[in-house]
């Protein structure tokens, strides 16, 4: 029996007696929300984007405020005015892509039937790109990625014989072999990685591309190297957890200045843990080295070593068509394919 009827033996369904067919216009429970349902609704987008989003939405509130504008719902001229204020105080373009993406996101879900369009800002922010691109400006800024030869010299940079000499190791290396973002590497439990045969098996539960959590084992083949072979630098660790007592919860965790064994490690410590390893190992710009040269690094040695695009993106939890498994490959192809290899220059 469903809420308002009943099916019969020959399959037809008839209304319960008393219950209106036609239920009319809705009323303000229809649209009502608990405090639990919002809660889960905003737990359904990955934190460091609810972060980055309500940074921005509350900038462009404050600007609105402040000019006399309705923030919500907006017009197409406001998000217009305010994408050129953005542009005049020197922002980057990825910052104001995020800030149009973030005002329309709250548009969406405020549910305001309708978005301001996005086309008269997107051409002010084509013009403030041009610009910068004529005056010397910089592009999109990118990690650079770590090399095998580099990745090499920062784990012989981490003292072995110390607590957080083997995390730090554990950590390079994983972050390198799982092309590992680092809210991925900060997840992992403790019985996430598993030793078989031929390496280690690591279960991501969730990351950004895999918006139901469905999870995804992670296959990473034995090293041929000592220092950065995986499975050693995963049994050093587990040993170090194993005297430290501890036998579930977080892999990747905080060690104190006497070497014990403290709570989770957090995501922007991953990127001081990797900058500070790569000053230390003499690593081409050192200085712009972030965790996600890691992830880059991963994506780029693969492919140099003939890896098909299609195996690293899926290996990277990359959508398929992933403009930035497209701008690594590049960057190994304007080298491989150069027209003026070997031409006698």
């Amino acid at each position: 029996m469903s809420q308002h009827g009943q099916v019969l033996p020959a399959g037809e369904w008839r209304p319960i007696s008393g219950a209106p067919e036609n239920r009319g216009a809705h009323t303000a429970a229809d649209h009502a929300l608990s405090a639990d349902t919002r809660r889960l609704i905003a737990d359904g987008v990955p934190a460091n984007t609810r972060r980055a989003y309500a940074r921005q939405w509350s900038a462009f509130t404050a600007w609105c405020a402040g000019h006399g504008r309705l923030a919500l719902p907006a017009t197409a001229a406001t998000l217009a005015e305010y994408t050129a204020a953005l542009c005049a105080a020197g922002q980057a373009p990825a910052s104001i892509e995020q800030a149009l993406a973030a005002v329309r996101t709250m548009h969406r879900l405020s549910g305001h039937p309708g978005q301001p369009s996005t086309e008269a800002a997107r051409l002010a922010l084509r013009a403030h790109k041009r610009r910068r691109a004529e005056g010397g400006g910089r592009g999109q800024r990118e990690a650079p990625p770590i090399t095998i030869d580099a990745l090499r010299a920062m784990v012989a940079a981490c003292d072995l014989a110390t607590t957080r000499g083997r995390r730090d190791r554990l950590l390079l290396v994983l972050g390198l072999a799982l092309m590992g973002r680092r809210s991925e590497l900060v997840a992992l439990l403790r019985d996430d990685v598993r030793e078989v045969a031929d390496g280690l098996e690591v279960t991501i539960r969730t990351s950004k591309t895999d918006k139901d959590s469905a999870g995804e084992t992670i296959a990473i083949p034995r090293g041929s190297h000592p220092l950065t072979d995986p499975v050693t630098a995963w049994r050093d660790w587990l040993h170090v957890l194993d005297q430290a007592g501890q036998d579930g919860g977080r892999l990747l965790r905080r060690v104190n200045r006497h070497g014990g064994v403290g709570p989770s490690l957090g995501a922007d410590a991953v990127n001081v843990i990797v900058r500070d390893l790569a000053v230390r190992a003499g690593v081409p710009a050192a200085e712009t080295v972030t965790a996600h040269s890691l992830r880059a690094g991963g994506a780029t040695v693969a492919y140099a070593a003939g890896v098909p695009v299609a195996v690293i993106a899926k290996h990277g939890r990359w959508a398929p068509a992933s403009p930035v498994v497209l701008r690594y490959i590049r960057a190994v192809d304007r080298w491989r394919d150069n027209a003026m290899r070997n031409v006698g220059l």
